[in-house]
């Protein structure tokens, strides 16, 4: 795994292996991050959870590495938010599927991305994607 934080632009990108214990390095990673800049623990709580399922999306259904990005933002509305951003390399953007029965395994990852962000969507790479959402630091 490579790291790096850049505490002075409120910054952090990583590049984690696609290997299963994946996950929860990179809730470490969001956890101990979101720590160190001071953060409410309950967009620590969420960070790690949203990261948590889009990390596994990645792993279940891309090759190779994962890329994950976090920063702080200041909107033009001045609302503050966290940008957070997985990065793999599948081009095809992950479908919202039907609502998932009691019993499926799957299906609630972007359900709950979806449901939990302030905003939240894929753009294309020269690789892959990337999914991202936002989630207000304050309020």
């Amino acid at each position: 795994m490579v790291g790096l934080i850049d505490t002075e632009d409120e910054s952090a990108e990583w590049i984690l292996p696609a290997e299963p214990g994946a996950v929860r390095v990179a809730r470490h990673d969001v956890r101990d991050t979101l720590r160190a800049w001071r953060l409410q623990p309950s967009v620590e709580d969420m960070a790690m959870l949203l990261v948590s399922e889009l990390v596994t999306n990645s792993l279940t259904y891309a090759p190779g590495p994962i890329g994950m990005r976090l920063e702080m933002r200041s909107l033009p509305d001045q609302e503050e938010v966290l940008l957070v951003e997985i990065s793999d390399q599948r081009p095809e953007a992950p479908v919202v599927q039907r609502e998932p029965g009691p019993e499926d395994e799957r299906g609630r990852g972007l359900q709950l991305v979806a449901s939990s962000a302030r905003r939240w969507g894929t753009r294309r790479g020269k690789t892959g994607k990337t999914v991202w959402f936002e989630l207000p630091l304050h309020g």
